[in-house]
């Protein structure tokens, strides 16, 4: 054993095992699907358009992580509205208040990713409705409504 630990093997196996954190979820190394055409991308530049928020160019992105993680489409949307009114309030590429605002991605698009990731692989949220993931996104009991309230201008009835 203390050969190991001399040697440096068991820091290395300790390095290769350690979780890495936000960053395992910010990289998708696969062309990108083409959105132009698809109707909920229409929506989604007609409602980010209409308030000028810097979300309107990440339009693919946000189905994209939607279509990823098996996220109804408007919700990471919706959620980057009410929490930085569509990027215009972001800090450190947070459109999200991830993390109470203090998570920082290294750009908006990976953070739409790695929030899509959490809020479908986690154990915090995976397999829970709608409601039950805005309770444990933001337990105000007006959040939930303030969140559906924008998935519904997004597109009413999806």
């Amino acid at each position: 054993m203390r050969k190991l630990l001399s040697s440096g093997l068991v820091m290395f196996a300790g390095m290769v095992s350690a979780p890495s954190g936000v960053s395992t979820c910010q990289t998708i190394h696969r062309p990108a699907p083409d959105y132009r055409h698809d109707r909920r991308f229409g929506l989604l530049q007609r409602f980010f358009n209409r308030w000028e928020c810097p979300a309107r160019a990440l339009s693919h992105v946000f189905l994209e992580a939607a279509d990823d993680y098996d996220l109804d489409w408007r919700l990471l949307p919706s959620l980057s509205w009410v929490e930085s009114t569509g990027g215009k309030q972001a800090r450190h590429n947070n459109m999200f208040g991830w993390d109470s605002g203090r998570a920082s991605f290294t750009s908006l698009s990976a953070g739409i990713h790695t929030v899509g990731y959490y809020l479908s692989k986690s154990d915090l949220y995976r397999d829970k409705s709608i409601d039950e993931i805005l309770s444990t996104y933001n337990p105000d009991a007006e959040y939930a409504r303030k969140v559906k309230s924008v998935m519904r201008q997004i597109a009413p009835g999806d």
